[in-house]
């Protein structure tokens, strides 16, 4: 079905088409029936989708818009924006994954009713899937009142309550909370049975195991103003972590089975020696952990009703799993400015250092690629926690739909307000927000969690650090992504330093560069364990794996990366220690780092790699350079002969496509993991294919033998034809793909005048920073095949001589490179 309000921008339009947007723009200007703006503005308009395909189809330009098109552009065009718009397909996607035979009853009739019985199918997965971070509210006759939790999704939907369910007191925007039915009301009229339950009202169920010790900063005690009630207490705890009370004597803790608050409460976090009040920490929020995920209601769905429906075409096609990943990767990739991801090679490389664990615990869980990247095993517990709300909704979708562990996930800062302050997992998996001021340090200076000591107001991932180990069971290991300059800032020495001495830190990893964002700087890994107990003699493994470091921006060679840290990892975990590995890694005494300064940094420790194979590698690369130069002289061109100039009948690239003798393609926003991507750099540098795409189920365009390559960005005129070396790499993003026809056109001949200047400036729009190249503009004479292959063997004769010379060019600086260093280090004598 047809969403007839589903917006499309100019760039989408492009997509559709498979054309770049000089060409929309020149379509808008020459056609007086082009569809008119239906939103957007002056400068990016936006149009109706319906009204584009059947413009597109009437022209010729398109049979019609592929499924996942159609789908992509119904999420972003959402009212309520693509964040919504993806909670709800992921919704939908998990109840296709798990009760298809509930969809199928459900969508069969109108939009209405699909809208009307969805909120109730949806509890019957959400709810067994995700447990109790799917809430309801209490219905009440009364207005909403108070909260001290706000869902990830403000989804809410009224259910009737037990008939004595007690009222809590909060003000209006809150959350009910759900009390047993023997607790009293707190600060509630006598008469009134429940108070928090309206239309309007959100509920909020606690996790049962998780006591919640979330006090204001500025409340010295338990009993405090009454704006707030105690939330996901211990059954056994007194009203503690409530923003809230003035409860009298008798009152009880809300959702607390039994105890009471007594009258004279004593003061948490008080400047005396009064103890705390059965808290596990003494955390100060100032914004509680609230639960990640809540079913929707019918009103909320009605507006996406046309994209679930396009959502659960896609899932028949790809599954609902990897139709969930497609539409999620592309948002993702749509917006690389908004997200700090963590890729996929990164985050398997994590989950393998922790090894095989039943619980696991991101405590800034972002999209969730670190727990998705745990290797499943039966009674799986996943515990995911996140400040943005979507993001932690996104993700307990997207693992509920990875795996068949039990999901828990909530929204809020884990420094100041942990949700799960008494849960003790078997590992944490973390990449936290780096160089962070703004962390809580002034309001989490009595914090229990800091045994290792308080960190500076610069040492917000140490505070990331300590946190995991307080969240972890005896023996529990954790993996954090840390910036390298934590393993040697002076104002974290002295934590440092403790971390080594009682036996946490277990090991530092250098990554190389490009292995995750920011780019452009060698991220460290930690290994972490709980102590257990302290080793007797304690060192500590140190990798530096920027050995492997990618060419450009193609990243790491991610399998050496994965196979050296896990083979040093896993010999010194068995033995305690390593044996060195020049270059590469080795373990270190405790007592040879506990200096002034605590540097942890494995370059410094490491000895160079053998001096021998420093000498034999320098001896072989001059040695490849010398035969490169001598290859270099022979493809030399010879003298060029003067010609009169030549005036050929001439045809454009989008002449040809339409008449068949070529099919023009453009690369994708995604594919399948672990495909090797032809980027624009490779194409420029003329090296070979080294990116990689979001991690989705879309179809990438794979290149074969023969395609001709042009980029589309950077104003450079290149073209380049796929050997047998390069073929079956996916084409990357800014790339554009002509396969033509061997009975008309020679691919040689094609890239050879695709690459001419002057063909190249007239086929270019300019912006205020960028060139962009519009392909369908580029021209080539009209001549028969023979002719063409002779040309084209001149052209394959002069791209041969160029890849020699950048061969040589690269082995050249690599020797000077090497004979530098040797020079320096005293591995090469000067004579």
């Amino acid at each position: 079905m047809q969403d007839n309000a589903t917006e499309v921008t100019a760039a989408g339009i492009a997509r559709l088409a498979g054309v770049g947007r000089a060409a929309v723009s020149n379509w808008r200007r020459r056609h007086a029936d082009f569809p008119k703006p239906v939103g957007g503005t002056e400068t990016s308009p936006s149009f109706a989708l319906a009204e584009v395909e059947a413009w597109l189809r009437k022209q010729g330009k398109l049979a019609e818009v592929p499924l996942r098109e159609r789908v992509w552009q119904q999420l972003v065009g959402h009212p309520e924006g693509p964040l919504t718009a993806l909670v709800h397909a992921g919704c939908v996607l998990l109840l296709i994954h798990e009760r298809p035979t509930v969809w199928l009853d459900a969508v069969a009739g109108s939009d209405e009713r699909l809208a009307a019985l969805l909120p109730g199918a949806l509890d019957q997965v959400l709810t067994p899937r995700l447990g109790d971070a799917v809430g309801r509210p209490v219905h009440s006759g009364r207005p909403a009142s108070a909260s001290s939790a706000v869902n990830a999704v403000d989804a809410p939907q009224a259910v009737d309550s037990a008939p004595d369910a007690s009222a809590v007191n909060a003000p209006p925007s809150a959350l009910t909370v759900n009390a047993p039915s023997t607790a009293p009301a707190v600060n509630a009229a006598p008469a009134t049975p429940d108070v928090n339950s309206s239309l309007a009202g959100r509920a909020a169920d606690p996790f049962p195991p998780a006591p919640a010790v979330n006090t204001l900063a500025s409340t010295p005690s338990v009993n405090a103003p009454a704006a707030s009630p105690a939330v996901d207490a211990h059954a056994a705890s007194p009203a503690v972590n409530a923003a809230a009370a003035n409860a009298p004597a008798a009152s009880p803790a809300v959702n607390a089975a039994t105890t009471t608050a007594p009258a004279p409460s004593p003061a948490v976090n008080a400047p005396t020696a009064a103890p705390a009040v059965n808290a596990p920490t003494t955390t100060l929020a100032a914004t509680p952990a609230v639960n990640a995920l809540r079913a929707p209601t019918g009103p909320q769905l009605l507006p996406s009703v046309p994209l679930l429906r396009g959502a659960a075409e896609l899932a028949a096609d790809l599954g609902a799993r990897q139709a969930f990943e497609f539409l999620l990767g592309r948002h993702l990739d749509a917006n690389p400015r908004q997200y700090t991801l963590t890729p996929a090679d990164l985050a398997g490389l994590m989950a393998d250092l922790a090894g095989p664990v039943r619980s696991v615990l991101d405590p800034a869980c972002g999209t969730g690629a670190l727990l998705r990247a745990v290797d499943p095993r039966p009674g799986q517990e996943l515990y995911a926690q996140d400040g943005a709300p979507d993001l932690a909704a996104l993700t307990a979708l997207r693992l509920a739909l990875h795996s068949r562990a039990d999901v828990r996930a909530a929204v809020g800062d884990s420094l100041r307000a942990d949700a799960r302050p008494g849960l003790r997992a078997d590992a944490v998996l973390c990449h936290p927000p780096f160089n962070e001021r703004n962390w809580g340090h002034d309001e989490l200076a009595y914090d229990a969690r800091w045994e290792y000591g308080f960190p500076a107001r610069t040492e917000s991932e140490l505070a990331w650090v300590q946190h995991a180990l307080a969240r972890l069971t005896d023996g529990g290991t954790a993996v954090l992504l840390m910036p390298p300059a934590a393993a040697s800032r002076r104002s974290g020495r002295r934590i440092r330093a403790d971390l080594l001495r009682r036996g946490a830190l277990r090991a530092v990893v250098a990554l190389p560069v490009g292995a995750a964002p920011p780019y452009n700087i060698p991220l460290h890994v930690w290994v972490l364990r709980r102590p257990d107990r302290t080793p007797a003699t304690p060192e500590v493994l140190l990798v530096d794996s920027g050995r492997f470091a990618g060419e450009g921006r193609g990243g790491p060679d991610w399998a050496a990366v994965r196979d050296a840290v896990l083979d040093a990892w896993r010999a010194f975990a068995r033995a305690g220690r390593l044996d060195e590995r020049p270059g590469l890694a080795r373990s270190v005494p405790v007592i040879e780092l506990l200096d002034d300064d605590v540097d942890l940094a494995p370059a410094r420790h490491l000895p160079p790699p053998a001096v021998a194979d420093g000498a034999e590698q320098l001896t072989a690369v001059r040695e490849r350079l010398g035969a490169t130069l001598r290859l270099t002289a022979d493809l030399t061109p010879p003298p060029a002969d003067p010609a009169p100039a030549t005036r050929w009948p001439l045809t454009t690239v989008g002449e040809l496509a339409r008449g068949g003798a070529l099919v023009m393609r453009t690369g994708g926003n995604g594919g399948h993991a672990r495909v090797p991507v032809l980027t624009d750099h490779d194409v420029l540098a003329g090296s070979a294919p080294s990116g990689t795409l979001p991690e989705s189920e879309e179809e990438a365009v794979m290149t074969e033998p023969g395609d001709v390559v042009v980029p589309v960005l950077g104003g450079g005129s290149v073209a380049r034809v796929i050997d047998d070396a390069t073929a079956g790499a996916a084409l990357g993003r800014n790339l554009v793909l002509l396969r033509p026809d061997g009975t008309a056109l020679d691919p040689w001949f094609l890239a050879g005048f695709l690459r001419g200047t002057a063909n190249n400036r007239q086929a270019s729009s300019y912006a205020s920073t960028a060139t962009r190249l519009d392909v369908r503009r580029l021209q080539l004479p009209r001549l028969p095949l023979d002719e063409q292959r002779r040309y084209g063997a001149r052209f394959r004769a002069l791209d041969e001589f160029e890849r020699a010379l950048r061969h040589a060019s690269r082995l050249g600086e690599q020797l000077v490179r090497g004979m530098y260093d040797g020079l320096t280090d005293g591995t090469v004598a000067p004579d």
